[in-house]
């Protein structure tokens, strides 16, 4: 399930260069980088016409997917965000951020050392991102905190830094007639790192441009995921 209580964005690292929310909105005449609220906003506590919740117990909710949680222009309706995932503590909640380093700041006042049912998910596509995001991750107080090296752009060496804090990584190439090139030795290099800690990898996919071996393939969008999957790290 998916909730985005916001809709655009501002670019903010290599990552966003060619953002998917950017394309999308693009082909519509849209521009991305206006950032307002959903008609959705109230999703979470959204009731049917039974009076139950038309989200039900148990699921697992991404928010933001295409926007930022904390993102600086979220800042006023965020406070009511938070108020309305601390109500559905029934729900597990995954925030996906490049935003990290401000995260600290943005937490509500109870947050403690983090709601048991909220997962907070750093983004590093680079080496450059990676050495300033993973403190900054690494000291956030989170009951769960995960990686995501999509798109990844480089080789990326954590330095051994990862912890037991980490309760996951996800690594995938970037999509799109622009993405740039993922090669097979980085993902193997992140599973590496990852399995040397104890903490769960995913190959998620390759992207549109996917080099194995020295040889670069051009992957359709159908196959990317699949291709993947069949790679089984």
């Amino acid at each position: 399930m998916v909730w985005n209580p916001w809709h655009g964005c501002r670019k903010y690292s290599e990552g966003c260069r060619y953002c998917y929310v950017y394309r999308r909105d693009g082909s519509v005449g849209r521009d991305a980088s206006e950032v307002t609220r959903n008609k959705d906003f109230h999703l979470p506590i959204a009731i049917n016409r039974r009076g139950d919740f038309k989200i039900p117990a148990g699921t697992v909710v991404f928010a933001s997917m295409t926007s930022d949680f904390f993102l600086e222009e979220a800042d006023p309706w965020r406070e009511e965000a938070w108020d309305m995932i601390r109500m559905r503590s029934d729900l597990h909640f995954m925030i996906i951020t490049k935003r990290i380093l401000r995260v600290q700041d943005c937490l509500p006042p109870d947050w403690g050392e983090g709601y048991p049912h909220v997962t907070i998910l750093a983004t590093m596509e680079n080496q450059e991102e990676a050495d300033r995001r993973l403190p900054a991750l690494l000291a956030l107080p989170a009951r769960h905190k995960e990686i995501i090296c999509e798109p990844l752009l480089s080789p990326i060496d954590f330095h051994g830094k990862l912890t037991e804090a980490i309760e996951g990584l996800t690594a995938g190439g970037e999509s799109g007639n622009d993405a740039r090139p993922c090669d097979f030795e980085w993902i193997l290099s992140l599973r590496d790192q990852c399995r040397e800690k104890g903490i769960p990898f995913h190959f998620k996919q390759t992207g549109a441009r996917f080099i194995k071996e020295g040889k670069l393939y051009r992957i359709p969008r159908k196959d990317q995921h699949t291709q993947a999957k069949k790679a089984n790290l």
